[in-house]
């Protein structure tokens, strides 16, 4: 089950409702910044793969 911890969820909050479904379907555990930044990294390598 993914995570989001109170402090990143207003950032969290203005990406896409598709991004953050994509996000939330990996069962991440998201505490800080550099967490959401590393996520969106593997994504964004998965769609150029």
């Amino acid at each position: 089950m993914s995570y989001v911890s109170p402090e990143l969820r207003p950032k969290f909050e203005t990406l896409s409702i598709e991004l953050k479904d994509t996000i939330l379907k990996r069962g991440v555990k998201l505490y800080t910044i550099q967490d959401l930044i590393r996520v969106l990294e593997e994504i964004v390598a998965e769609s150029e793969g």
